[in-house]
């Protein structure tokens, strides 16, 4: 300080800051060795406060209002310095003014991305980020725990260990909670309600407060989200082959409107639809054809014949036993035969399964 500022100092008794800045948060006021005059007025405006230190101990603190600066108003410092009478010459303290009021629109969001396990997607990693507001609830508590004797504390001094505390709550939040990732839209005010809740104490051991805190976006990978696009297009586009032949029949339309050049990118976009549609049928055909293959046939031995012979019905017979009867003549070409499933009696020599036994067989001699 030069010697005219030093002299200026003597006759200075208005104690004041007048702030001109956006991010200051704590301003130190200059005097020559720290002198105070007694009796000196002391100004703190609206959204500031204004905290005495001396030797390194935290006196008063002011809140908005006017001052003349004498042992009255002074309780905690008359008490450090000892004067139970009061006292007439200047005395040293540093006069620390804190900026009250609510600095807003304050970024914050994650750096890396945060890896979660969603129960739709399987591992997945998600980028938040948002915006928060800040004043300084306790000055004093401020000062103590964070600026300590920096003489201009800027809120850039401070936005990084805030953005870092967010960012840690957050992904710790978002991971207990386990909310599918296409939920997440839809819970942004009750994660922004919780995230305040959560983070407010921790904010309040720096002597600040926390008074607004939103979740802006909560966004996949690009190309995560290019998978979800294509999906959510298939989604609405429904069934290809009725979205092929109106693709076609535009094509078609466009050609005949006209007949130029410019109809032929529309007739080659609907070939090339329908290619792909005649390609996709030619892939699925083989798994259709597994699909339709009748299941193997019973066993001929499961399958119980009747005999009708002079009027009378003998049976049930497996099929070895009507072969042996067909050898032996006692079931001809005329003879009746009937098995489940039929409507009605049919001679022998009807039955496909018997036409081989029934052709080595003569028939007889007599009706």
């Amino acid at each position: 300080m030069t010697l005219w500022e030093k002299a200026k100092a003597e006759f200075i008794d208005i104690i004041e800051w007048t702030d001109d800045s956006s991010d200051t948060m704590v301003w130190r006021h200059p005097r020559y060795e720290n002198e105070i005059k007694y009796g000196a007025q002391l100004v703190v405006r609206q959204a500031q406060a204004a905290v005495f230190v001396d030797r390194g101990e935290i006196a008063d603190v002011f809140m908005p209002g006017q001052y003349r600066l004498e042992t009255q108003n002074l309780p905690v410092l008359s008490t450090l310095r000892g004067w139970k009478y009061g006292f007439q010459s200047p005395f040293k303290a540093e006069i620390y003014f804190v900026n009250t009021r609510s600095f807003t629109n304050l970024k914050w969001g994650t750096k890396n991305p945060i890896m979660l396990r969603d129960p739709e997607f399987g591992p997945v990693r998600l980028r938040a980020y948002g915006t928060y507001v800040i004043r300084s609830s306790d000055p004093a508590k401020f000062i103590r725990e964070i600026v300590g004797t920096s003489g201009h504390f800027t809120l850039n001094d401070v936005s990084d260990q805030l953005r870092n505390l967010i960012v840690t709550r957050f992904s710790d939040m978002i991971g207990e909670h386990r909310i599918p990732v296409l939920d997440l839209a839809a819970r942004y005010n009750e994660l922004s309600l919780y995230l305040t809740e959560k983070i407010a104490p921790e904010f309040n051991e720096y002597g600040l407060e926390v008074t607004k805190l939103l979740v802006e976006n909560i966004s996949l990978p690009p190309e995560v989200e290019e998978a979800l696009d294509k999906k959510s297009s298939m989604g609405i586009i429904g069934n290809l082959d009725d979205y092929t032949r109106f693709q076609t029949a535009n094509a078609m339309e466009a050609a005949a409107q006209n007949p130029g050049g410019d109809a032929s990118a529309g007739i080659g976009m609907g070939m090339g639809f329908a290619m792909a549609n005649q390609m996709g049928k030619a892939v699925a055909a083989p798994q259709a054809a597994a699909q339709t293959v009748p299941p193997p046939l019973p066993e001929a031995e499961s399958c119980k014949y009747y005999v009708g012979k002079n009027g009378k019905q003998a049976g049930p017979f497996d099929r070895d036993a009507i072969i042996a009867y067909i050898r032996k003549g006692s079931i001809t070409r005329e003879t009746l035969m009937w098995k489940e499933g039929m409507d009605k009696w049919q001679p022998a020599e009807l039955f496909p399964e018997f036409a081989g036994e029934m052709k080595s067989t003569p028939p007889p001699l007599f009706e």
